[in-house]
């Protein structure tokens, strides 16, 4: 007798094998209203690996895509993707966000960390202004957010030195990522990363509040830590966006508090969630159990009793697949998603491909600068951007009015999630717009870097 299989094919694409990193076709699948990858490695046989966990989302995301943008690229297309990194003609998106590892050395030692940084050198100022001018030339002198990481940044001697010389060079945003440890004991640091507001925020780790939590994530317990370190750089009006890692059964049932912390703490301009990614020095590997960036927003609707629903978030259009985001505004003292107000689908044809935050004067034209990942909100221009949503003359606040209003009253929610070989995709690859410009003046995407360029393993 005759049966019918008990999945839907979806489409077909290319992936890894997790065991050798060979090159490997997968199907995409829906089964029980998620989305798998269904792959076979002629030496390890047969797998399913989960790639989401809602196949409505994912469903959905392809109404938000777009043609890509341009940038110059460093190698030719040859092996195939990703295997040509970085970037090759192949590559569909140019880079949103800029990433240079200033060092690998750490001062954590994070169980879960990426980059699995711990001993390492400290690049010299010249070599990383090298590597700021290329990431400028290779986006035709518009480059777009510069991300200072490591490692541990804030443990370079010159830390101060390089991010002043970012603001400099022509980027339009600079963001300084850190696990907040050297912050919280030095407040004259701090009082350092005030003097560069306008253009500058502070990403900081933050991933919830039970010690078990840290102790499972970074290996000890830092909340008073983090405590100390946002109150430092709100001391000195330093915005702030919280960096959540996500892990199944670790912190995925805190996403609700986090939220409201952020919501409720001054200069935490936004929360960025991502979900764990099975690369670096993770060991603890479930690829059938893990959160993805829908089971995220499913969790957000259900731990805030839908006060942020499913439907307030929208995928943003660079990478549809691995991003999403809503931002929020404040009315009669509580924070109400932006999407309830627009339709953010009849504004394609305006949105950037950007994670950068573009202010424009008009309605269609806010959208096309408001839908970006990185933004904080925090220029004078901003105000006029929410004027769908926000009653508001911003041309009659002084500046510090307009900043206070927007520290006080404006909230932003992104989820970016990476590839590891579990779900590796190679058609959505293609668009991640997260790059590192490495010392060899290359630019790799983040998850391909993580995977196969950073730590390089011997694949077939």
């Amino acid at each position: 007798m005759r049966q019918d299989r008990d999945y839907i094919f979806h489409g077909l694409t290319s992936s890894l094998c997790p065991h050798c990193l060979s090159k490997i076709s997968a199907k995409i699948i829906i089964k029980d209203g998620k989305v798998y990858l269904k792959k076979t490695c002629a030496q390890h046989g047969e797998m399913l690996f989960l790639l989401e966990e809602d196949a409505a989302y994912y469903l959905s995301t392809s109404q938000y895509n777009k043609p890509g943008t341009v940038c110059k690229t460093q190698t030719a297309t040859a092996a195939g993707c990703p295997f040509d990194c970085g970037l090759c003609p192949d590559h569909e998106q140019h880079s949103c966000i800029n990433l240079i590892d200033i060092t690998n050395r750490c001062d954590i030692g994070c169980p879960t960390c990426y980059a699995a940084s711990g001993q390492g050198d400290f690049l010299p100022v010249s070599k990383i202004e090298a590597m700021m001018d290329f990431a400028i030339e290779t986006e035709y002198g518009n480059a777009e957010i510069l991300q200072i990481s490591g490692g541990e940044p804030t443990l370079h001697p010159h830390l101060m030195d390089i991010l002043r010389l970012a603001k400099a060079k022509k980027f339009k945003y600079v963001m300084l990522n850190t696990n907040g440890l050297n912050i919280a004991k030095n407040e004259n640091l701090a009082k350092e990363l005030g003097n560069l507001t306008g253009r500058f925020e502070v990403y900081l780790q933050f991933d919830g509040f039970k010690k078990s939590t840290y102790q499972n994530l970074r290996g000890r317990d830092l909340l008073q830590i983090k405590k100390d370190a946002i109150k430092n750089l709100a001391k000195y009006e330093v915005p702030i966006t919280l960096v959540a890692c996500i892990k199944q059964g670790i912190n995925d049932d805190e996403l609700g508090d986090l939220l409201r912390f952020g919501m409720e703490t001054k200069y935490i301009r936004g929360i960025n969630f991502q979900p764990i990614m099975y690369f670096g020095r993770v060991s603890d590997i479930h690829p059938l159990e893990r959160v993805t960036l829908s089971g995220v927003i499913s969790r957000i609707e259900q731990q805030t009793k839908g006060s942020i629903k499913k439907s307030d978030f929208v995928p943003l259009p660079c990478h549809p697949d691995r991003i999403a985001l809503t931002y929020l505004y404040k009315e009669k003292n509580t924070f109400v998603p932006i999407t309830r107000k627009v339709d953010i689908r009849k504004h394609l044809q305006v949105i950037n491909n950007s994670m950068f935050f573009k202010p424009q004067g008009i309605l269609g034209e806010a959208v096309k600068g408001l839908w970006s990942a990185s933004t904080v909100l925090s220029s004078c221009k901003s105000l006029a951007d929410f004027s769908c949503c926000i009653p508001l003359q911003a041309n009659l606040l002084s500046k510090k009015e307009r900043t206070d209003y927007v520290n006080e009253r404006t909230f932003r929610i992104s989820i970016v999630s990476f590839f590891d070989a579990y779900n590796f995709d190679a058609k959505s690859i293609k668009q991640e717009c997260v790059h590192f410009i490495t010392p060899a003046l290359k630019k790799i995407p983040f998850s391909t870097y993580n995977l196969l360029y950073r730590h390089p393993r011997q694949y077939v």
